[in-house]
């Protein structure tokens, strides 16, 4: 393991809150399989952060989460459009297929991983009605997106209104969720279901969980069985309470956002040192940079440890900055990035 370690938010610690929620719901007897208390305050504690009646579901990982949630709005005939280096399409190991029962992924390319309305309709004019092609049923965008980007709510209000018009249902991979609303200064609703969003994957274990991800249902007729899909994919946990407990902590001590505004600001201050390399814009805590070959291994052999992005040989870096990242490495990277560059 190398000493300085940007290599993804999934290697940090567990914040101190969300720990602490578990001890506390570590004493006595509760009823099993989300019948617990934590689990029925699920409902009401995502209401009051998103502003709307909703229904959630705890799961422990993001791939069940998106997996699931797909599932739940598209048929095993159904298309599912989404960008081309979307998680759900490279990351998941088909996960959104297999549990969609056969339903066909269609990858569009795009820059800076978003998706527009303009393509979308494009590429949907490409599978008109017939018997003999899938059916375009669902649409699933990332938020921060896989670059690191984030969506403006008018674009997602843009690919909302594209779907109901089209009768498509459209899914948000928010494993980063707070990580773009922190980079908005937006209230949650805004980019979500006001923007025509039917439901979201919504991520906590990157900025501070332990292992809790919640399916958000803003359509909630899509939720109607939602328990079967959940229980018959073993993701109904009998002992719910550790998981629906860090959720709740995760919104109600405000964690969600002093974590990620943390995040976001240590990742910026790496923005001036990178100078040329940057790829694509910082608005999360993601950090792409074109580095070359050389220029990674200098960086390894300073002991700095990332991820090669994209094909072998590209020369292309990520850099994740998590929510406990010490200051002392991000002065050390900027100073080796000011070297290098």
């Amino acid at each position: 393991m190398f000493s300085v370690n940007f290599y993804s938010d999934n290697t940090a610690t567990a914040c101190p809150e969300i720990m602490q929620a578990l001890q506390e719901a570590n004493t006595g007897y509760a009823a099993a399989y989300s019948e617990d208390r934590w689990s029925a305050r699920l409902d009401q504690v995502f209401g009051e952060f998103f502003g709307t009646r909703v229904r959630v579901f705890a799961v422990t990982t993001g791939t069940a989460a998106n997996a699931l949630a797909l599932a739940a709005m598209t048929p095993p005939y159904g298309a599912i459009f989404a960008h081309d280096q979307a998680h759900i399409f490279r990351d998941e190991c088909g996960a959104p297929e297999f549990f969609c029962a056969g339903a066909k992924m269609l990858p569009l390319p795009a820059k800076q991983a978003k998706l527009t309305a303009e393509g979308l309709a494009a590429a949907l004019d490409e599978y008109p009605p017939s018997v003999h092609s899938v059916r375009p049923t669902s649409v699933s965008i990332a938020q921060a997106t896989e670059l690191g980007t984030v969506y403006q709510p008018g674009e997602v209000a843009a690919l909302g209104e594209l779907a109901r018009r089209r009768q498509l249902k459209l899914h948000m991979d928010g494993a980063r969720f707070a990580n773009a609303v922190a980079h908005l200064k937006c209230h949650p609703g805004e980019i979500t279901w006001r923007a025509g969003v039917d439901v979201l994957s919504f991520g906590a274990t990157k900025n501070g969980a332990l292992g809790a991800e919640a399916v958000v249902f803003f359509n909630t007729e899509l939720a109607d069985d939602f328990e079967l899909r959940r229980k018959r994919s073993g993701h109904l946990l009998s002992k719910s309470r550790y998981v629906a407990a860090q959720l709740l902590a995760y919104l109600e001590s405000g964690v969600w956002q002093r974590n990620a505004l943390r995040a976001n600001r240590l990742t910026s201050e790496l923005v001036d040192a990178a100078g040329g390399s940057l790829l694509y814009p910082v608005e999360s805590n993601q950090l792409f940079l074109q580095l070359g070959e050389s220029g990674k291994q200098r960086l390894r052999a300073a002991g700095f440890g990332f991820f090669d992005w994209d094909v072998p040989g590209s020369g292309k870096a990520r850099l994740v900055v998590s929510w406990n990242q010490p200051d002392s490495d991000i002065a050390a990277l900027r100073q080796a990035l000011s070297r290098s560059s």
